[in-house]
């Protein structure tokens, strides 16, 4: 396994974008965007993406340089159409925008549609809290890449549909980021090229069968991914239903169906509140410093050494990854220098991990 420094990997990323057709910004800010999902831990969302965005590039799937196309706009909204930007680059403009909405009226409602994959959802979230607002946000695959069938169904029915929460809390803002199904797609499809086992309870076969064979979700015909829930499973179903709707229908976009008629992407819907327009920034600062405190302060189980909120893991994945290196897979990591190869570009030397 490779161990590779970020900047190294950030580079690799971007040069890898560009010679896939990507403007270097653009390049720039999506390479960097996958790395720091390497670097929270989420692989799901990281450089293996790389290949697969060249790919609907190569397509025409996804349109580098791009404008964002205002639909709808009021003081306090904003609906706009992507035209199948680069999703980072995309919704990252729309979070912006939402940002300077609701610093002016308090809160601030925007969707978008027609837009190629928006990466990691807590990343919007991390803007907001970066500058001490509130946030809101959920996707779709813009009635494309169906991978969760309803309890007691084997065919897919709706994406894995994720949510992001973020609360402003000093140096630990408060992120919740997670998709409505029992793992992301992308931790399927990064088992599947590494060649390894899913763990028990991600996934079943056509039939309905559990398995732990990730190649199964993409057979045909295909597996699903079970709903968020376990036993309640239909709790995490409803709340991808809805996400598929708030996203999809909400947006201008489009809604889970039987036959695709856009590429893969996202609808996204977002919101963001500025606490200083509801109960003010003090009473808000302190009442989360509160409940995050009283929460931590939980007797514990035997072994356990803390109790971990929403955000903790990422900020010491992040900070372990930042001084280590970030670990791929051989698999992964060889079809990243398989797709370079191909473009021409070199690939960095990295040194092997034990």
């Amino acid at each position: 396994m490779p161990n590779i420094d970020a900047s190294v990997l950030t580079d690799f990323a971007t040069q890898l974008l560009v010679a896939a057709g990507a403007p270097h910004d653009e390049a720039a800010l999506v390479g960097r965007s996958l790395v720091v999902a390497n670097l929270c831990g989420y692989d799901s969302h990281g450089v293996m993406r790389i290949p697969f965005y060249a790919d609907m590039i190569a397509k025409k799937e996804a349109i580098p340089g791009v404008q964002l196309t205002v639909i709808k706009e009021s003081p306090s909204i904003l609906v706009a159409d992507a035209n199948w930007g680069l999703g980072r680059v995309q919704c990252g403009k729309l979070i912006a925008r939402l940002i300077e909405k609701a610093n002016s009226t308090g809160i601030a409602a925007g969707t978008l549609y027609n837009s190629s994959h928006v990466g990691r959802l807590g990343e919007y979230c991390e803007m907001a809290t970066d500058v001490g607002l509130v946030s809101q946000l959920m996707v779709n695959t813009h009635g494309a890449a169906r991978r969760v069938a309803p309890p007691g169904g084997t065919e897919p029915r709706l994406g894995t549909n994720p949510m992001a929460l973020g609360v402003p809390n000093g140096d630990e803002p408060l992120i919740l980021d997670f998709s409505t199904s029992a793992t992301a797609e992308g931790k399927v499809r990064v088992k599947a090229i590494a060649g390894e086992d899913c763990p028990s309870g991600w996934l079943l076969d056509s039939e309905g069968r559990p398995t732990t064979d990730p190649n199964a979700l993409y057979a045909d015909p295909p597996g699903t991914i079970l709903p968020m829930g376990g036993d309640q499973a239909y709790k995490g179903f409803g709340l991808a239903l809805m996400i598929d709707i708030f996203s999809g229908a909400l947006s201008g976009g489009l809604v889970a169906r039987e036959t695709p008629i856009t590429p893969k992407g996202n609808c996204v819907f977002a919101v963001i509140i500025s606490p200083e327009h509801f109960g003010g920034v003090e009473h808000f600062v302190r009442q989360t410093e509160q409940l995050a405190d009283f929460v931590r302060s939980c007797k514990r189980q035997p072994g356990v050494e803390k109790i971990v909120l929403p955000g903790d893991p990422e900020r010491a994945t992040l900070a372990r990854k930042t001084a280590d290196g970030i670990h791929l897979d051989d698999e992964n990591w060889r079809k990243l220098g398989d797709f370079a190869r191909t473009l021409k570009v070199e690939i960095p030397a990295v040194e092997p991990s034990f």
